[in-house]
């Protein structure tokens, strides 16, 4: 009966890169323009509630040129276009994203982000080899691990 080396399980963060192909560019550039749509979305509704707002304040004003009425009204217009200045700077670094994409070269490797990965580590190991590991996908499929598992 053999018995057991002590050992340590660990968790580290694993890289994860992606081999550039048609099929991986045309699903990023989809979600890209998916956030895009859903962030026009979210401007035309910060506009309708804006409308809404300054309607309801001047049906319950009794003088709607009242200087009181006219600063509410004017602060609901500072918030909507504060909050749609947001929201254009989100699309517009969307934009930017989407024209990296296209730029990018077939079979070029591009980091796509970490997972977190358990391993085992035990008296004698090279822990910061251990620590190098990334994972290569060609259209989500594992083509290689590199570094110590």
């Amino acid at each position: 009966m053999e018995i057991s080396k002590p050992h340590l399980l660990l968790k580290r963060a694993v890289n994860v890169k992606v081999i550039v192909t048609p099929r991986w560019k045309e699903e990023v550039q989809q979600q890209l323009q998916g956030q895009m749509n859903q962030l026009d979305s979210q401007v035309q509704q910060v506009e309708v509630q804006g409308q809404r707002a300054e309607t309801e304040i001047q049906k319950q004003s009794v003088n709607p040129s009242d200087p009181g009425v006219v600063q509410q009204i004017n602060n609901i217009r500072v918030q909507v276009n504060q909050k749609k200045s947001e929201l254009l700077e989100k699309k517009n670094q969307i934009l930017q994203q989407l024209q990296q994409v296209q730029l990018l070269e077939l079979d070029q490797e591009v980091n796509q982000g970490q997972i977190e990965g358990f391993f085992r580590v035990e008296a004698g190991d090279n822990l910061i080899r251990k620590m190098q590991v990334e994972v290569l996908l060609r259209d989500g499929i594992v083509e290689e691990i590199r570094g110590e598992v």
